[in-house]
């Protein structure tokens, strides 16, 4: 959604299912907010050569994903194009506190809207 804020179009993803997957830099996305790379399934699995995650990504520029916090969610989403597996962690038990306080602030945005 052009000009949204990331934590809402991050909600509505949610709500509605689908997400549309946008190119953008990332000082466009983070502002002045703290980030940090985590490839943390390098210590298990073996990441494609750069290339092939790069054009593996660009395929999916402008077009709509289905969205689904437990099995089809952002971290599925790259670490297909990183691995070629979908995997998240955000769906094991410890995540499901993850999934629980996204759903809250969901629901307290819509409830603002």
């Amino acid at each position: 959604d052009e000009g949204a804020p990331s934590l809402f179009v991050s909600t509505t993803s949610i709500f509605t299912r689908k997400a549309k997957v946008k190119k953008q830099l990332l000082k466009e996305v983070v502002g002045d907010d703290e980030w940090r790379v985590n490839n943390k399934y390098d210590r298990s699995r073996t990441p494609l050569p750069v290339e092939e995650i790069i054009r593996r990504a660009e395929r999916w520029i402008d077009r709509e994903v289905t969205y689904d916090l437990l099995g089809s969610n952002c971290e599925h989403f790259v670490t297909e194009l990183r691995y070629g597996e979908g995997v998240s962690d955000q769906v094991s038990d410890t995540g499901k506190a993850v999934i629980g306080t996204t759903a809250a602030v969901g629901g307290i945005l819509l409830a603002g809207l």
